[in-house]
């Protein structure tokens, strides 16, 4: 995806309707989406690959400059005539986001978009540690597409992560991993979590659904929950801090989460780990990322304060 941000500042309301009217001072745009994912692996110190589909217009165009400037392998980006490149765009006046706006197109591959991107993706995979699926319901992630992917992962001994999208919930049987926020893991469960004795029951019975190892959900103000099967659930606070925006940080998290697996962390210390990049990145406008310098500052402020 591409992340468009238009700033400015607000003065005054529109005589024409009851809108604020944005004086636009400056305009920035960035990678999104999985590629956001991909921003976050980098940040550690990490390699990346990125799969997906761009459309052959001036926003794929940018993106594809970008991953050629960061130096991610993108072999596996496919340029497509058939669709346009998803692109949002947010207006932000006075650090407050005021209206977002997209475009895409939602419909599953075309049958020859799928082939070439699989035949990529065949390619990379066994050169990779880990996989990270990101599910935005924007058509390129599909029951087919997951198949064929966790089948091949099982081949190589990869583990796949899944940002899970509640209605695909089925397609990601197996993988080792799945990140749902509080309200997606409310949807699949098909019950409001009001309770922590809710949230564990869902949990549990994701779990045993999926067949999975553990499932992370991220809770907002309430921190993050780890779930694996046969072990008791583990609960972790929010980082304090004020937050700005919430704009990318599933990406955050799961793009550390990962890392810090590959890394050799057991997946108590890794949801820590993501928890703590989490709370960093809210605090920031926009798009962004945690470094491994305010994650290492947070680690020793922790450490300090003996939590």
């Amino acid at each position: 995806m591409h992340d468009v941000f238009i700033w400015g500042r607000v003065r005054r309301i529109s005589p024409e309707a009851p809108v604020p009217v944005v004086e636009v001072t400056r305009e920035t745009s960035m990678l999104g989406g999985a590629a956001n994912v991909v921003n976050n692996v980098l940040a550690l110190g990490a390699h990346a690959a990125l799969a997906g589909v761009i459309g052959r217009d001036p926003s794929g165009g940018a993106v594809l400059a970008e991953l050629d400037r960061i130096k991610v392998d993108r072999s596996c980006v496919v340029s497509s005539p058939w669709r346009p490149t998803v692109v949002k765009t947010r207006v932000i006046a006075h650090h407050q986001q005021v209206v977002r706006f997209d475009r895409e197109e939602k419909r599953e591959l075309r049958p020859a978009t799928l082939d070439t991107l699989w035949r990529s993706i065949q390619k990379i995979v066994p050169r990779m540690d880990a996989v990270i699926v990101s599910d935005y319901a924007k058509g390129l992630i599909s029951r087919e597409l997951m198949e064929r992917l966790l089948d091949l992962c099982r081949q190589k001994r990869k583990p796949v992560l899944v940002d899970p999208k509640p209605a695909h919930l089925d397609w990601y049987r197996g993988a080792f991993a799945l990140t749902p926020n509080h309200q997606e893991a409310a949807e699949a469960a098909g019950f409001e979590l009001e309770t922590e004795a809710d949230l564990e029951r869902a949990a549990q019975s994701l779990l045993r659904r999926l067949e999975c190892q553990a499932l992370l959900v991220t809770r907002g103000e309430r921190g993050m929950s780890l779930f694996r099967p046969g072990r008791k659930s583990l609960h972790v606070p929010a980082r304090a801090r004020e937050v700005y925006d919430v704009t990318g940080a599933g990406d955050t998290v799961i793009g550390v989460f990962a890392v810090a697996l590959v890394a050799g962390m057991d997946l108590a210390a890794a949801m820590r780990t993501a928890n703590l990049a989490g709370g960093i990145v809210v605090g920031k406008l926009g798009t962004s990322v945690a470094t491994v310098e305010e994650i290492r500052a947070g680690l020793d402020r922790r450490k300090k304060n003996g939590k």
